[in-house]
């Protein structure tokens, strides 16, 4: 197996993370997306949505898409458990890193994407050049800061997002609270739950792959 990765780009540190978590060890591709590697018809052979991370597998099978590489990755190798240890874990590991990825990562990604320079007519990732919105950074903000409330709510019985185990929904939080630190959004004071969450998944050692 390998793995089509960007050192520099949230998303495929959600899949690094994991991989440093379960103890897997594969080669690593990397991608420039800073200079439009992945737009490239190379790259657009490998995965048409022209984004990372993808994993390939030894047949030549490529999965795309986070959750689904990890659902697969998690099938391979079960210790530790990551995604859940039974239907009601698993459903709940799914509904968090969704959430997370909706109310969070997109929020952010809409911040960013229509607002920096070097993302002109790049306001989405994918195939299609798109033109920014400027009206929409705001609108990301506002939606960042307010799942922050949500995640500090969620994490005052719980140690770990969905209860007292680290899942993917934690590396999906972990990765979303550094990445809003592009857009210059950090954890509130009265965030303390959060805070708490934060400094204790950041000591661990996964969480610098």
């Amino acid at each position: 197996m390998k793995l089509y990765d960007c050192a520099t780009a949230p998303s495929p540190q959600r899949v690094r993370i994991f991989l440093a978590e379960k103890g897997i060890d594969m080669p690593l591709v990397q991608v420039n997306l800073r200079d439009g590697e992945q737009l490239g018809d190379a790259f657009r052979e490998i995965n048409p949505d022209c984004t990372v991370p993808v994993l390939e597998l030894d047949d030549g099978t490529r999965i795309s898409e986070i959750f689904a590489i990890c659902q697969y990755l998690e099938s391979q190798c079960p210790e530790p458990v990551l995604m859940g240890k039974n239907a009601l874990e698993q459903a709940l590991v799914s509904m968090w890193n969704s959430k997370i990825e909706q109310h969070g990562l997109a929020a952010l990604a809409e911040t960013l994407r229509n607002r920096a320079k070097g993302m002109q007519d790049r306001a989405l990732p994918g195939p299609l050049n798109l033109a920014q919105i400027p009206q929409l950074v705001e609108r990301g903000r506002i939606r960042t800061e307010a799942f922050f409330d949500r995640l500090d709510g969620q994490l005052k019985d719980n140690t770990f997002v969905t209860g007292e185990q680290f899942t993917m929904a934690d590396i999906t939080a972990f990765v979303m609270v550094g990445f809003a630190g592009w857009s210059r959004i950090s954890i509130k004071d009265r965030q303390q739950n959060l805070r708490r969450w934060y400094d204790a998944v950041s000591k661990r050692p996964s969480t610098t792959a």
